[in-house]
């Protein structure tokens, strides 16, 4: 009952432990959110010509040379940047969030800040609110290197800075001139910004067929074209080839060059070179590179190495490969857009299988009398709403002359009601869905909050906008917000941000 726990908390309840108090206005804010007379309202709208980003509250436009809160009662401007180079253009950005109980050098170290990576190898520490340069770090040394990605390891404590793939030109490899670094990868600890070194992926080490590397928590993930996976101690590697530390703002000479790590036009050494193949910590064939790990005790989720299996997940055990009991997942959509299929996001163990009119959230338990052995057992499924969608290959005309269909319809087709984007909300515990319904030229979708536990639907959020099942859509759902980005042909880009409205009151709007 809201009124009660707000009696409670103003009587001292919770006053010693700030985290339940967190999660009991977190409580009462679902409680709200999920009532009948609750609303959300479409409060601004704008488009751009170039892409649009959203971070904890924050658009981002202009290439981040524009920050809008969305925490305001309207959207407005927290700080706008002149129009930077095209040397200057931003290729990524990572948020930053201050760590909970450390001691950080700087006072500024305590507020949210974005880490960007420019076109020109800079990368960046900027302040959230207002923009201004809190550090610089030159990445790339006397070797081209063009780094363009940032990644988390450990979400807010190790991120990785990787490389585009090194290639070299048409000419060199005519003439005869072969290239063994495939990509470098920079590993940086973050608030406070300290560099722990720099390796390089070699075709040497890792073989000839290698197309894509990843880092996640501490593991190596080595991606081939022939859509094998390889895994690898990622902390391991740092330990064992490590040549020599070096810190930010330190003056280095290193393989005969002088410079100071960090700084132009040095920028940072590649002080971790791997000489031998690491030792594997595991393999799997998959299409498409497609691997997943997670659930308790520990498994992954693959598709078999052919083309034919598309749409088929097998989830089997780490430990053993063995195959679940019913571990083969299959939907037999007939549709455009595959299904697709991850561990939830909530750390409960549990699968997200996701198709174009069904949504199946599964559990792993261990099978009756054989402790050893895991079974994939239904959680809950949520249906999208078809009820008056009728799928007959044969019709009757008023006047009594059959009609045979020639083909079916797809499963995802867009005159019926179809799953797109499925989310968790982390804060208050709930599985978000966005189904679309298209006729004509005229798409209409609404986005629908569903008991994380039991998948009981508690609220449904009609978009106003019109959706268009061919353009591309990210659809954010954060606390009392909800914020839609489409992206239409020629880099056309639109931003739609709804707020949560209390009012009893009949409201058209």
């Amino acid at each position: 009952n809201v009124c009660r726990l707000l009696t409670r908390r103003a009587q001292g309840f919770y006053t010693r432990d700030a985290g339940v108090t967190h999660r009991k206005n977190l409580g009462l804010l679902r409680k709200i959110m999920c009532q009948e007379s609750t609303k959300f309202k479409n409060v601004w709208t704008t488009h751009s010509a170039s892409p649009i980003a959203y971070e904890r509250g924050r658009i981002y436009m202009d290439n981040y040379q524009c920050c809008i809160t969305s925490f305001a009662q309207e959207p407005r401007i927290l700080y706008q940047k002149s129009k930077c180079a095209k040397s200057e253009k931003i290729e990524d950005a990572l948020l930053l969030e201050c760590p909970l109980g450390e001691m950080l050098p700087s006072p500024s170290d305590y507020k949210a800040s974005l880490i960007v990576l420019t076109v020109q190898n800079w990368l960046l520490r900027l302040s959230a609110d207002s923009g201004e340069v809190l550090e610089k770090v030159y990445l790339a040394g006397s070797c081209c290197k063009f780094f363009r990605y940032l990644c988390w390891d450990t979400p807010q404590e190790v991120m990785i800075v990787k490389s585009a793939q090194n290639k070299l030109p048409a000419a060199a490899r005519q003439g005869g001139i072969h290239q063994t670094v495939l990509f470098y990868l920079a590993v940086f600890q973050v608030l406070p910004l300290s560099f722990i070194g720099m390796l390089e992926i070699n075709k040497k080490i890792f073989g000839n067929s290698v197309t894509d590397v990843a880092v996640s928590n501490g593991i190596l993930i080595v991606m081939y074209s022939m859509g094998l996976v390889r895994l690898y101690n990622f902390k391991a590697i740092l330990e064992q080839f490590m040549e020599q530390p070096f810190d930010l703002g330190q003056e280095f000479n290193w393989n005969g060059q002088v410079g100071v790590v960090g700084k132009y036009p040095f920028g940072l050494p590649c002080n971790i070179k791997i000489t031998d193949t690491p030792p594997l910590l595991f393999e799997a064939s998959s299409l498409e590179n497609a691997f997943q790990i997670g659930g308790y005790p520990w498994h992954y989720i693959i598709t078999p190495n052919k083309k034919k299996h598309k749409g088929v997940f097998h989830i089997c055990s780490l430990k053993d490969n063995a195959l679940a009991k019913n571990g083969i997942q299959d939907m037999k959509c007939c549709s455009l857009e595959p299904d697709w299929i991850y561990f939830h996001p909530d750390m409960s163990g549990r699968i997200i299988h996701v198709g174009p009119n069904l949504i199946k959230v599964l559990k792993l338990k261990e099978v009756k009398n054989h402790a050893d052995q895991t079974e994939i057992a239904e959680d809950f499924t949520i249906v999208a709403n078809r009820e008056n969608c009728v799928n007959n290959s044969v019709t009757v005309t008023a006047s009594g002359r059959v009609v045979k269909k020639r083909f079916t319809l797809l499963d995802d087709d867009p005159e019926q009601e179809t799953f797109k984007i499925v989310d968790y909300e982390d804060e208050l515990d709930l599985l978000s869905t966005v189904a679309v319904t298209q006729i004509g030229a005229d798409g209409r979708a609404h986005l629908d909050f569903h008991c994380n536990e039991h998948g009981v639907l508690l609220k449904s959020i009609p978009l106003k906008e019109s959706w268009d099942v061919t353009y591309s859509h990210e659809v954010y759902f954060d606390k009392d917000l909800v914020l839609h980005i489409e992206q239409k042909p020629n880099r056309r880009f639109s931003c739609y941000v709804y707020q949560m409205v209390c009012d009893t009151a009949k409201d058209d709007d």
